[in-house]
């Protein structure tokens, strides 16, 4: 009998705590249902969206720019040339580098330094900008002769590229003189230096990155003259151009831009026609923002009026990613002007959200000790500080040490995000 026991025993506790589970996810789900509920009439939630969007396009006002500010503090800022302007800046400088030369002297560039020490964030444009600190990167010194040597090539290619009236891709660029490069990310960043020098935003100097950013919903824009209208583009939505030059003619009866972090949020979104239920335009750089889709939300935002709210991961590097939209990259805050949509509403998902959704234990993520540092770095960083929401989502992230994805709220059924969570959001005004 003693061994039945405790044979019995075990099975008995296996069951108890298994048992556990199911009524832990029937009374998630069952909450699930009782959101659902709460949501009031489609009417109702749009006239809540059309609130938000005439107060959003009443406020909307020219950016400022320093010279608005008449700061003490010099700072460097690039702006859009032409063809013919950037090339005469081209070969002014490569005559001042021959009369170097000739003079006995050999030849130096005056580099814009991008260190962080040489970055600061103003609150009255809520971006980072670039002060104007440069250094010289001489040709005969052992320690800068082939980053002077890549520059030298750089300013040539980009030289010829103007000349011929053409758009080439940083990979093109690269593949040039791999020799010399030896690796993608060397001419990367002395093209923004050269950018930098020049006084020309990189678009301006016809190098472009590979398409990566992509938008569906309601939008009918030109791209080099062909008419494209964006709800009709399926579930994989319209490749953002790369030379964002040739796009022009921008025509909207959105209410908003939803911008999504990621890809499988985006065609969940699309293949649910979320944007003809409540109009809007739905951008995504699956991940990391590039230039191109920076640079066409920022005109999403100008000419149409509209606010943006942003979908992201419940993680320090979503919140990273909106930034970079916001106020710009440390890397390219030369173009922060150009770049930045400072306005932005964080939408979700928030740390706040994974107990308000009840979502399940099995879909929050552990943080590690990396994403904690992230997440402590990003509360000493300004413009975080400057946003009492922000600072008290970071710090119940930090604190419940668990992050989460857009897709955990697929735990309560794959449209889910679309016909409960953000119709829910948008109705209660659930915005910072």
């Amino acid at each position: 009998m003693s061994d039945q026991k405790r044979r019995r025993g075990p099975a008995t506790s296996a069951s108890a705590s298994t048992s556990k589970k199911p009524r832990a996810a029937s009374s998630a789900a069952s909450y699930a249902q009782e959101l659902r509920k709460q949501l009031k009439s489609d009417d109702h939630i749009l006239n809540t969206i059309r609130q938000l969007s005439s107060s959003s396009a009443a406020a909307a006002q020219p950016p400022l720019s320093i010279s608005d500010l008449n700061l003490s503090t010099s700072f460097r800022e690039v702006t859009d040339l032409d063809s013919s302007s950037v090339v005469n800046s081209i070969e002014r400088l490569v005559l001042s580098v021959a009369r170097s030369i000739l003079s006995g002297n050999g030849f130096s560039f005056d580099v814009p330094s991008r260190s962080s020490s040489n970055q600061l964030y103003v609150p009255e444009l809520d971006r980072i900008v670039l002060l104007d600190k440069s250094s010289s990167r001489p040709f005969a010194n052992l320690s800068t002769v082939r980053k002077a040597t890549i520059t030298a090539r750089v300013l040539s290619l980009i030289h010829a590229v103007l000349l011929r009236q053409i758009h080439v891709t940083k990979r093109d660029l690269f593949y040039t003189d791999v020799k010399l490069f030896g690796d993608q990310n060397q001419s990367d960043a002395v093209l923004d230096d050269v950018s930098c020098m020049l006084g020309c935003t990189r678009s301006s100097l016809n190098v472009v990155a590979s398409e990566k950013g992509v938008v569906v919903g309601r939008l009918v824009f030109l791209d080099d003259g062909d008419r494209i209208d964006c709800t009709k583009m399926g579930i994989g939505g319209k490749a953002i151009p790369p030379n964002i030059d040739r796009v022009s003619g921008l025509e909207s009866d959105a209410l908003f831009v939803l911008l999504v972090e990621k890809d499988a949020a985006f065609m969940r979104l699309a293949e649910d026609r979320f944007y003809n239920r409540f109009p809007c335009i739905i951008v995504t750089a699956k991940g990391q923002p590039d230039v191109a889709t920076r640079l066409f939300l920022r005109r999403l935002k100008i000419e149409l009026k509209l606010p943006v709210l942003a979908l992201v991961d419940s993680d320090p590097y979503g919140l990273k990613i909106l930034s970079v939209y916001m106020c710009g990259s440390k890397n390219m805050s030369y173009d922060s002007a150009n770049l930045t949509c400072p306005d932005i509403k964080w939408l979700g998902v928030r740390p706040s959200d994974l107990d308000k959704y009840r979502v399940p234990e099995q879909c929050r993520l552990p943080m590690t000790e990396q994403d904690i540092k992230a997440g402590k770095d990003l509360l000493e960083e300004d413009f975080v500080k400057r946003n009492k929401g922000w600072v008290e989502e970071l710090e119940m992230m930090v604190k419940t040490r668990q992050k989460a994805e857009i897709q955990a709220l697929s735990s309560f059924g794959f449209q889910y995000l679309t016909e409960v969570y953000l119709p829910l959001k948008l109705q209660q005004k659930d915005w910072l």
